[in-house]
């Protein structure tokens, strides 16, 4: 609320809308929705406030955290009358769970080469389920990364109590859609947009981009230089970078995961994070 209250003081209107199946949308929620759906839905939405005539909607701009910048840069490519993007938490052409593994581990206080064997683990466990590899084979080559303290209460489950069965036929069940992912073969990683530098290349309107210092679910510093590289040289592009601040763009001490989780600690936005908003905006009226 905070954020779009920032967005009424800058002068805009603000549009959101139940995702498919939720509230009072139709349709059905979809976990494993694309994100070239996603967009889909985000340009159905620009077209029924230009349909309907709202005030305000001559002129569209883009609001996105973390999985909304790999939508929004979509978006911009299909529908040409797009005034600006702000990109908050954005990430890279791949799925970023490894990053926010190792970051993890580390903050809960692993040792290096304990998280260098868990992490390598997960990227076998990729590799195996997305080449159609066996499940004995993914159990063999996983026992650390399955038993590990921290994966274990973040898939919701309990160390060495986990029902093999049922884990097997949610492994052979989910098997099939995963191994029509590509996976990049320098990093193993899934490549969630393919072409993402080309995509940003083209865009050409004025950007925002706004990453927390604390982020341990996206590499923003990889991210910011991909933004330098690919947005820098063909639109008006601001970059702002705020210390202490998570992925959710919450004043923080780690960013861990579980930071908040495990405290009562009230909830207090970045320093400086809603003033950069409403003085970019503030900037374009």
């Amino acid at each position: 609320s905070d954020i779009r209250e920032t967005f009424v003081q800058a002068g805009y209107a603000i549009y959101m809308w139940d995702k498919m199946g939720c509230g009072k949308s139709g349709g059905t929620f979809d976990n494993n929705q694309s994100v070239y759906n996603s967009a889909d839905e985000a340009i159905a939405a620009i077209n029924t406030l230009k349909e309907r005539n709202i005030p305000g909607s001559n002129a569209i701009g883009l609001y996105g955290g973390s999985r909304g910048s790999w939508v929004n840069p979509i978006v911009i490519s299909q529908y040409k009358d797009i005034e600006f993007w702000i990109s908050v938490s954005g990430v890279d052409d791949k799925e970023n769970f490894g990053y926010f593994l190792e970051q993890n581990l580390r903050i809960e206080g692993m040792p290096e080469d304990s998280i260098d064997i868990i992490v390598g683990q997960w990227f076998t466990a990729n590799k195996i389920f997305n080449s159609g590899g066996s499940f004995e084979t993914y159990m063999a080559a996983t026992k650390d990364y399955r038993n590990n303290a921290f994966l274990a209460r973040f898939n919701g489950e309990t160390p060495g109590e986990r029902d093999e069965e049922e884990y097997k036929e949610r492994y052979y069940r989910n098997q099939p859609a995963y191994m029509k992912e590509r996976l990049d073969e320098e990093t193993g990683l899934q490549i969630v947009i393919e072409d993402f530098d080309a995509l940003l290349s083209n865009v050409s309107i004025p950007v925002l981009a706004l990453f927390g210092e604390n982020d341990r679910n996206v590499d923003w510093r990889k991210t910011k230089r991909l933004y330098e590289r690919t947005l820098g040289p063909n639109t008006d592009l601001t970059v702002q970078s705020f210390p202490g601040c998570s992925h959710s763009m919450r004043q923080s001490k780690t960013g861990g995961h579980y930071e908040f989780h495990d405290s009562d600690v009230p909830f207090e936005r970045c320093n400086g994070f809603l003033e950069a908003i409403e003085a970019w905006l503030g900037e374009r009226q």
